[in-house]
Formats: structure tokens, sequence, C-alpha cells
């Protein structure tokens, strides 16, 4: 039993440290390969491209398209037109007052 659930972690260690090790090693500054190199350049131009989560490159279709979208769902979910759909909502809960239990 206790051997079963120790290869087990053992498995799904493996996996993990396998899946992190793929992630973080395009990360390196180190490239000695060219085409890894290339595809680092042409991200980090990417991510420059898109601060501030603007679209890259847009067509004038996909930002009709996008308008027609947020339009959409703002008139499906009754927005006032002042609330701009993009963004996450802010929640607010405020602290309720509570009596205290007394024996």
């Amino acid at each position: 039993m206790l051997s079963q659930s120790i290869l087990s972690g053992v498995r799904v260690l493996r996996v993990e440290i396998r899946r992190n090790i793929g992630i973080t090693a395009p990360a390196l500054e180190k490239v000695a390969d060219p085409i890894q190199k290339l595809f680092l350049d042409k991200v980090r131009e990417y991510k420059q491209k898109s601060a501030g989560g603007k679209m890259v490159d847009p067509s004038p279709d996909i930002e009709k398209e996008m308008k027609n979208e947020l339009e959409r769902v703002a008139k499906q979910y009754g927005s006032d037109g002042k609330t701009d759909m993009t963004k996450f909502p802010e929640f607010k809960f405020p602290d309720v007052k509570i009596d205290p239990i007394t024996n």
C-alpha cells in the first residue's frame, strides 16, 4: 500500500519536473540554436506590441467584429453604456454587522 503510493508520487513528481524544465528551458538567456533565438526574439517583439492588453496588428474587420461582440455582451448583460465590458468586474463585499452571541 505504502509502496504503491510512493511509486505514484514519484511518477507525478517526474511528470511535473519534466513539464517545468520544458517550460523554463526556452527562457534561458544563452541560446545556441539560431531557430530558438529567432523564436525568442519574436516572442519578445510580440509582448512589446501587445503591451497594455491591445490586439497586435488588428485588421478593420477584426476591430469591427470585436466592437460588435462587446456591444452584444453589453446589451445581453444590461450594461448602461458607461461600463467598460473589457475590464474584469470589481466586487465589493461590505462588512455586515453581526450581533454577538451571548449566553
